[in-house]
């Protein structure tokens, strides 16, 4: 009887060491088989953007606070403006004042003018014309004055007074002479019109005074800051009051769509992973969720794991720094908060990485 209960409890040992046998052998192969996921640990982070003015000023009003959410293209702050406000309307006024200018000088002489220089020609002309017929008398009667001085019949005084009103005379018609000349060089100049030098130097002179205007336009639009994307107003640096310059920022501009989560690839596992490949972002403030993402970044230089994220056995060994994008429409992940990244390893064919996919996420 003893015999065979000690037969029964060998029999039964020996099924027992059996089966546990082939649980451990499974547990040992699933253990060491390759895994269909690669898990790497980081924190999120995202783009920061300093939103200053473009010129020196006082800052009349800003219209956001630390917290608010913004769209690219929203006005967040502006100066006070008076003084580009007067700069815009002088410049205006000096470019309409040469536009005048350029059109008088285009449209050439007015049929007004032309007729009043022709009728200036006419009189001159008629001028010496009577000049001419003055010389002709004033000759003639110094030709007799001369031959009857000669004979004595007059004094040598009627004589010279006769010479003299001849010569002046002639003075006189030269002179009338010059100013028809004028004249016609007037009447010629307004039938002509303005040389196209003076046509080309007016235009020159328009186009520097736009110029002008233009910059003092812009200038009036630098007053005015905008978001250039979406995000979420960080830090409130500036108040009103405030003299805002180029060089001192006003806000600064959290861009969290999309951010990425950095972490470290150790350097086995480079060969698995490839550029626009799917991952998968999870957090311990949102148990039992995950955000989809993408791998968009994988540095090309090898470093040693950072002190803050690796462990004891991990010191010594070489990663590769990663960028796991994710899009993050209603804001859930934040700079700095942990992550934990997983790459599934099977039909996981990378894909190619647009500068926003978030659209299509």
């Amino acid at each position: 009887m003893v015999s065979v209960k000690k037969r029964s409890f060998i029999l039964l040992l020996l099924v027992l060491l059996v089966i546990a046998g082939i649980f451990g052998r499974r547990w040992f192969l699933r253990k060491h088989a390759p895994s269909d996921n690669i898990t790497l640990y980081g924190n999120v982070d995202i783009r920061q953007v300093q939103l200053a003015f473009n010129d020196s000023e006082r800052i009349d009003k800003l219209l956001v606070d630390e917290g608010n959410s913004v769209h690219a293209g929203q006005l967040v702050a502006q100066l006070v403006q008076q003084r580009f406000l007067d700069a815009v309307a002088k410049d205006q006024a000096t470019a309409a004042a040469q536009q005048q200018v350029v059109t008088r000088l285009l449209a050439g002489s007015r049929p007004e003018e032309i007729a009043q220089a022709r009728a200036d020609v006419a009189a001159a002309e008629a001028d010496v014309a009577a000049a001419q017929a003055n010389v002709t008398n004033a000759e003639l009667l110094y030709s007799r004055q001369q031959t009857l001085a000669k004979q004595q019949y007059v004094s040598l005084q009627i004589r010279d007074d006769a010479q003299r009103s001849y010569l002046a005379e002639q003075a006189n018609l030269a002179a009338k002479r010059q100013v028809l000349t004028a004249k016609q060089q007037g009447l010629r100049l307004s039938v002509i019109g303005p040389r196209k030098e003076d046509i080309a130097a007016a235009q020159a002179t328009l186009k520097a005074d736009a110029a002008t205007l233009a910059l003092a336009q812009k200038e009036l639009a630098d007053t005015q800051l905008y978001a250039p994307a979406e995000g979420v107003i960080q830090d409130r640096i500036l108040e009103p009051g405030d003299m805002a310059t180029p060089q001192t920022p006003v806000f600064t501009l959290a861009l969290d769509n999309p951010l990425w989560v950095r972490a470290y690839l150790p350097e086995p596992e480079m060969g698995k992973v490839a550029l626009g490949m799917r991952a998968w972002i999870e957090s311990d403030s949102f148990p039992g969720q995950r955000f989809p993402g993408w791998i968009g970044f994988i540095s090309p230089v090898s470093e040693f794991t950072p002190k803050n994220v690796e462990t004891t056995q991990l010191r010594s060994q070489l990663v590769y720094r990663v960028r796991v994008y994710a899009c993050n429409p209603e804001h859930r992940l934040r700079l700095g908060m942990p992550a934990t990244v997983v790459i599934p390893l099977s039909n996981n064919p990378p894909h190619a990485i647009d500068t926003h996919p978030c659209e299509t996420n």
